[in-house]
């Protein structure tokens, strides 16, 4: 996508389960091992009253569709605000969607939003560098 096709309130959209076994790879890969995530007897005596995944996996899940589909591949993260509004559990159907707020070559402004049952999760918003086009 070029950055004269981005156009504000361009949107893309993911959907997917967050399994058990996506919470555990994470935990594996950013050695974040809490036991608010992993461990189910813990989990079920803190806050969250259960396990919940990180969110910094949610964040990850937001990166993927900023970098595969909008603005897309050759996009680079600049900086993300990631609002924690509701746990995203083992199994939960998670939406993500993006929004473009702003083109500002070479940059562009996104909202990000990952919802649980249609209810806000996580809310935020994404500074991204602009794909370079492909040479003709």
């Amino acid at each position: 996508m070029s950055h004269t096709a981005l156009e504000v309130g361009a949107t893309a959209v993911r959907t997917r389960v967050v399994s058990d076994a996506d919470i555990r790879a994470f935990a594996a890969l950013s050695g974040d091992d809490n036991p608010v995530h992993l461990d189910d007897d813990y989990a079920a005596r803190s806050m969250f009253k259960g396990r919940v995944a990180h969110g910094m996996l949610a964040g990850a899940l937001i990166s993927a569709l900023l970098g595969t589909e909008l603005p897309g591949p050759g996009a680079v993260y600049l900086s993300q605000k990631l609002d924690f509004k509701r746990p995203i559990r083992p199994g939960d159907e998670v939406t993500v969607k993006v929004t473009v707020s702003a083109v500002e070559p070479p940059r562009a402004i996104l909202s990000t939003q990952v919802l649980v049952r249609g209810k806000l999760a996580v809310d935020g918003e994404a500074v991204v560098a602009l794909p370079v086009a492909k040479a003709s």
